[in-house]
């Protein structure tokens, strides 16, 4: 059988660096430890939630985001609402503009709504979509435009111009912007679509990436009340959202402005040690540095090695967890592999030790052995 790599990581978690589900591991567990054990001690499990959503949490949300006049609806996790969108949106024949590499989940989605995404090649500077190269791919059945900012896998961000001439090109077009927003928190210079356009603009959100809640799968989508209500009617939590996740997003919500800035520090110096790192690899090389979100792709071309043996080396001989690229690229999946860091320092020192060891146990001539 197939190595399983996460069935791997997950049964040695304890053991693993994770390294490989952009997941941060940096938010201060007192954050929302308190407010779960509270939670927990009540016995709020037992019931369940109110539908809607918290009102604070609704608030928290919206005043997070910044963009007035919309209220956040909440799902279970961002990539519901990815799902949620496609298929209340698209339908048999329509065409989706998106780029590869991508999170290929939202593409599945598009495809389970009869659609198909028409796929620009991004694995090249400027490393993402241009509102031209966008125009040019604007066809007869085009209905949307799939705005990932910043990029999963790249870490490749969108100029706040770049933000606006999508926006009005999809609002100019009668297109739908979906705009998934869950690493912004890592931008320097964030932008949102919805500023521009609004009644174009669908935004997805998460707290999962900046508040460290990936496990309690709790996220949602902004819109005009009008898109709400269609987008509605395929979500599945009619009796609410997970109690305990709600409880922890707000407790993160409420201070993320007090901490949010060391883990933002923190994932750049990582980004930096990586760099390092890979920069002492003849044949391994970034593509996008530095990374505006808290992944990065490592390709692996010049070493002429597939991205699941480097996958399986570093996890079963090292317990440091990346994630091979045909994950997120069709054309270019067998070229690199992504690498997450906002991930305590000792994470990292791991891998500065595991990633040149793990090439030469896999290309013995690509990196020397120290003197």
């Amino acid at each position: 059988m197939p190595f399983d790599a996460l069935r791997f990581a997950y049964d040695h978690r304890s053991e693993v660096a994770w390294l490989g589900q952009n997941t941060n591991h940096l938010v201060p567990p007192e954050v929302v430890r308190g407010a779960l054990e509270a939670a927990i001690r009540e016995r709020r499990y037992e019931g369940y939630p109110y539908g809607p959503g918290d009102p604070e949490l609704i608030d928290l949300v919206a005043r997070d985001l910044g963009v007035p006049g919309m209220t956040p609806f909440l799902t279970a996790g961002g990539t519901e609402s990815l799902y949620m969108i496609a298929r209340a949106l698209l339908g048999p024949g329509d065409e989706v503009v998106a780029s590869d590499p991508s999170y290929l989940i939202i593409h599945r989605f598009i495809e389970l709504a009869g659609a198909h995404t028409r796929n620009l090649d991004v694995y090249a500077p400027p490393y993402r979509l241009t509102a031209e190269r966008i125009q040019e791919a604007i066809g007869p059945t085009t209905r949307m435009i799939l705005l990932i900012d910043p990029l999963n896998p790249l870490g490749s961000a969108y100029p706040r111009e770049e933000v606006r001439a999508i926006a009005e090109l999809a609002h100019d077009h009668h297109l739908t912007l979906l705009h998934d927003v869950t690493y912004r928190d890592y931008a320097d210079h964030p932008a949102l679509a919805a500023e521009f356009a609004p009644e174009a603009t669908v935004t997805v959100w998460s707290v999962s990436k900046n508040c460290g809640l990936a496990g309690l799968r709790i996220g949602g989508f902004l819109a005009t009340a009008e898109r709400t209500r269609a987008i509605a009617r395929f979500n599945t939590n009619d009796l609410g959202v997970n109690i305990l996740a709600q409880v922890a997003a707000i407790a993160a919500l409420r201070t993320k402005s007090t901490w949010f800035g060391a883990v933002r520090r923190q994932t750049r110096e990582n980004g930096a040690r990586i760099r390092a790192t890979v920069a002492g690899v003849p044949g391994a090389s970034l593509p996008v540095y530095p990374s505006q979100a808290n992944m990065m792709a490592i390709d692996l071309t010049g070493l002429g090695l597939s991205p699941e043996a480097v996958q399986q080396e570093l996890l079963e001989r090292h317990g440091v967890f990346v994630r091979a690229g045909t994950y997120l690229s069709i054309a270019h999946g067998a070229e690199f592999v992504r690498v997450s860091f906002s991930n305590p320092p000792a994470d990292l020192a791991r891998f500065e030790r595991a990633f040149p060891e793990a090439i030469r146990a896999l290309a013995p001539r690509a990196v020397p052995r120290p003197a």
